[in-house]
C-alpha cells in the first residue's frame, strides 16, 4: 500500500465510525504513519452479525396479570460489514413450521435493539393475526433482519428463535344490566351500562335503583336475545355461568324488595355479590319541564324535599301551570344520570306508578298538566314502593276564631283560582278574641305542614308568616282583638310569598 491510499483508508473508515487497528497521527507540519511499514496491510474490524435473543420461551398468559411483562425481543447490533450504512431493524414473527409465509413483519426502523410485549399486548397479537386456539400453547418463530440502507452492502438474518404461548379469550369490556328489576327493563337496547373497574377490567359494578322482579348480564346492548349472558348458576346464587349465544338455562337473579343497590360481579372467577345498601336508591330529585318554573334547563334548580324523618320519602310543593314534566335523580348534564319518568307517555296527574330510566335511553315520557288541572300541587315521591302522588294543595282556615272551630278533620276551606288561595266569611262568631292559623291538609294534627303567624298572637294587620311542619311548631296564631269580630276576605298567594287580611 503506498502513502496515498493510506490517508484515503484512514479518512474513509474514520468518517465511517468503523474501529480501525490502524493508527495515524496528524503533525503540524506533515502526516507520519508510526504504526505500520511500507509494505503492511491495513486490518478493519467490521463488528459482529445480529443476534437476537428471548426473554422467555414457554408464555401461559392470564388475564389476571395484563399488566405484566410477558416477552421481550432483544438483539445485538449487528454489522454494516465496515460501511458507512446505517441499520433498520425487521423483525418477523410467524407461526411455527410455516416458513415465516403468514408473518407479521414490524419494521422498528434504526436504532432499536428491543421488542416487548405485555401479557395483555402479546395476547392480543397473537389472538389478532393467527387463528390461535385458546387455552392451547401454539408455537412461533421470530427473526431479525438486519437492514443496511446502502444498496450494496448485504442484508443479515438472524437465526430462528422458538417460543410457544398459551393465549387465553379476554372477557367482555363492556357489560350491561338488564331485565325487569333493572331501569330499562326488558328492552335491552337501554340496558345500564356497568363500571368497568380500571385497575381489574374483569370487574363490574352496577350501583342504584332496583324494583321487584328479576335480572341477568348482556355483553352489548345489540338488540338480540342471541349474544352471550351470564346467568345464574343452579346450584349457588353467588356464582354464575357464561351463556354463550343465548344458549344453555336462562336462569335469573330475582330481587324481592326493591331498593338501592350495588350489584358486583367478576368475570373472571364468576362470581356475584347482590348488597342491599341501607338508603334509599337516590339522595336528591329535581324537577324539569315546561309545566314547571324552570322549564327545560339542566341542571335543574327546584329539588324535592327529602323527608328528615323517613329518607325514602321526597316532596315538592308547587304551582304547575299546562305543559309536561318529569324528575332527575341527579344534578347535571341530561344524560348522566336515571330519570323518574311517568309509565306511559302523556301521564295523567291521577297515576301513581312510574318508571326508572337511564340517562338519555329513555322511554322519555312525562306528566302533562292541562288547562283544566293546572294548579298548585304537592308531588310526593315514595321510594319504598316505587310510587307517586300528585295532590292538589288546599289551605284550611282552623281555631276558634274560625268558622269551624278546631276540628282538624272538618277545616274551613279556601277556593283556589289563578294561583290565589280565597276565604271570605265570618271570623270571630264563635269567639269574638279566638285565633286561628292555616292547614295544608285535613285529617290528624301533624299529618302535614301548616302556615302559621311569625309571631304568638300575632295581631290580623299583621300578615307576616312562617310554614311549620307536623307537630313541629313554632304553633304561632294570628289573635282577633276587641271589635275585630266580622267579615273578612282572606287571600294567600303562595307563589308571591303574601297574605292578605281584608275587612268586608
Amino acid at each position: 500500500m503506498n502513502y496515498k491510499d493510506k490517508i484515503q483508508a484512514i479518512r474513509k473508515f474514520a468518517k465511517a465510525g468503523s474501529k480501525l487497528l490502524l493508527a495515524a497521527m496528524v503533525l503540524g507540519s506533515g502526516i507520519s504513519l508510526n504504526s505500520c511499514q511500507k509494505d503492511e496491510d491495513i486490518v478493519i474490524s467490521k463488528g459482529e452479525a445480529a443476534v437476537l435473543s428471548l426473554s422467555a420461551t414457554d408464555l401461559v398468559l392470564t388475564q389476571k396479570e395484563f399488566t405484566k411483562s410477558a416477552l421481550t425481543i432483544s438483539w445485538t447490533r449487528g454489522t454494516n460489514q465496515g460501511t458507512g450504512s446505517s441499520l433498520s431493524y425487521i423483525l418477523q414473527i410467524d407461526e411455527a413450521e410455516n416458513d415465516f409465509a403468514s408473518a407479521q413483519t414490524l419494521d422498528l426502523g434504526p436504532a432499536v435493539y428491543e421488542k416487548s410485549y405485555t401479557v395483555e399486548s402479546l395476547n392480543a397479537f397473537v389472538r389478532s393475526n393467527w387463528n390461535v386456539e385458546d387455552g392451547a400453547a401454539t408455537s412461533f418463530e421470530t427473526r431479525l433482519i438486519v437492514d443496511a440502507t446502502m444498496e450494496t452492502v448485504e442484508d443479515d438474518t438472524t437465526d430462528v428463535s422458538t417460543f410457544t404461548v398459551t393465549p387465553y379469550k379476554p372477557v367482555t369490556d363492556h357489560l350491561f344490566i338488564i331485565g325487569g328489576a333493572t331501569p330499562a327493563g326488558w328492552t335491552i337496547g337501554d340496558a345500564p351500562k356497568m363500571t368497568k373497574n380500571s385497575s381489574s377490567p374483569w370487574i363490574f359494578s352496577y350501583q342504584g335503583h332496583l324494583s321487584t322482579g328479576t335480572f341477568k348480564f348482556a355483553v352489548s346492548q345489540d338488540d338480540c336475545f342471541c349474544q352471550d349472558f351470564y346467568t345464574k348458576d343452579a346450584d349457588d346464587d353467588e356464582m354464575m355461568i357464561y351463556n354463550e349465544g343465548g344458549s344453555g338455562d336462562d336462569i335469573q337473579w330475582n330481587i324481592e324488595e326493591g331498593g338501592n343497590y350495588k350489584v358486583t360481579v367478576d368475570l373472571l372467577e364468576l362470581k356475584i355479590s347482590i348488597e342491599k345498601l341501607a338508603g334509599p336508591a337516590f339522595s336528591d330529585l329535581y324537577i324539569v319541564g315546561t309545566a314547571t318554573s324552570v322549564g327545560w334547563n339542566m341542571p335543574s334548580s327546584e329539588a324535592f324535599v327529602q323527608s328528615a324523618d323517613d329518607p325514602f320519602i321526597f316532596t315538592y310543593e308547587t304551582t304547575l301551570q299546562p305543559g309536561e314534566f318529569k324528575i332527575a335523580t341527579f344534578s347535571g348534564d341530561w344524560c348522566d344520570g336515571q330519570w323518574i319518568n311517568a309509565s306511559q307517555p302523556d301521564q295523567a296527574l291521577t297515576a301513581t306508578d312510574y318508571m326508572i330510566t337511564q340517562g338519555c335511553d329513555g322511554p322519555d315520557n312525562k306528566w302533562v298538566v292541562t288547562e283544566e288541572t293546572q294548579g298548585r300541587y304537592i308531588i310526593t315521591v315514595n321510594l319504598h314502593d316505587n310510587s307517586i302522588s300528585i295532590d292538589p294543595v288546599m289551605l284550611y282556615l282552623i281555631g276558634d276564631g274560625a268558622p269551624n272551630d278546631w276540628t282538624i278533620d272538618n277545616p274551613e276551606p279556601m277556593t283556589y283560582a289563578n294561583g290565589v288561595y280565597t276565604f271570605t266569611g265570618e271570623l270571630g262568631a264563635i269567639k269574638p278574641t279566638g285565633s286561628f292559623k292555616i292547614s295544608k291538609f285535613k285529617g290528624d294534627w301533624c299529618d302535614g305542614d301548616w302556615i302559621n303567624s311569625a309571631n304568638p298572637d300575632q295581631a290580623i294587620s299583621n300578615t307576616a308568616y312562617i310554614i311549620t311542619h307536623g307537630c313541629a311548631g313554632p304553633d304561632n296564631k294570628w289573635k282577633l282583638q276587641d271589635g275585630d269580630a266580622g267579615t273578612y276576605t282572606i287571600t294567600v298567594d303562595l307563589d308571591n310569598e303574601q297574605i292578605t287580611i281584608q275587612k268586608q
